[in-house]
């Protein structure tokens, strides 16, 4: 039989919870206040970033004289308001989480949104459903580079390589793959290019704890 993995590493945005909609709403609001031009495609730039790259980004191409901080600040303003008023959940992540819960399997929330986005995400499920939290503002490097995935499993107190993480865009990926994590993506938003470490599945609805295990397992074969 599989084993369980030693814990999952979940991302966040676009991954449990979709909440790109937010961030397109507030960047578009934002960037016109302040007389600049944004598009979509811009928009998709960003997805998996961490917060303050994506603060230069928009400073850089959509023509506002905001500094990046104050642009990730103003952006926060807006979404943690909708996340408060309705978290989005993606088909199946509350059931996964639930269900890890109940088998004893460790959970950390790997994102790049700051700790004041998180909490109304936090507050909506039980205090107990993640052994660990890493946000944006708590690691030096976000992704796609490896340290906020490290920091998850150091805390966690597990080898990255006896985890999964569960992603959905190409940062994101990224990062884990970085780490050492074998990696199961689950694209919204953006594609990701397939690669060595990963599997690709269209969705987390229906998922076990179980198929999390023979997912690692056939992820890190194919490493």
């Amino acid at each position: 039989m599989t084993s369980l993995p030693a814990a999952v590493l979940f991302d966040m945005d676009g991954t449990l919870v979709d909440t790109e909609p937010y961030w397109i709403e507030a960047e578009y609001a934002l960037i016109a206040e302040n007389g600049g031009t944004w598009s979509d495609e811009h928009a998709m730039q960003l997805v998996g970033n961490d917060l303050l790259d994506s603060g230069r980004y928009i400073r850089e191409h959509a023509g506002i004289d905001l500094d990046p901080a104050e642009i990730v600040e103003a952006l926060l303003d807006r979404v943690v308001v909708r996340m408060t008023a309705d978290v989005p959940w993606r088909p199946g992540a509350r059931e996964l989480l639930v269900s890890l819960r109940e088998r004893g399997v460790p959970v950390a929330l790997v994102t790049m949104s700051w700790t004041r986005f998180v909490a109304p995400f936090l507050a909506a499920l039980p205090a107990d459903t993640f052994s660990a939290v890493v946000t944006g503002d708590v690691v030096e490097r976000g992704k796609p580079y490896p340290d906020p995935y490290l920091e998850g499993a150091r805390r966690l107190g597990v080898d990255p390589a006896a985890t999964i993480a569960v992603e959905d865009s190409p940062t994101g990926t990224a990062s884990a793959l970085a780490a050492g994590c074998p990696v199961l993506v689950v694209p919204h938003h953006v594609p990701v290019p397939e690669q060595p470490g990963m599997l690709v599945r269209d969705t987390l609805a229906g998922l076990e704890p179980d198929d999390l295990g023979a997912l690692r397992a056939l992820a890190t074969a194919v490493r």
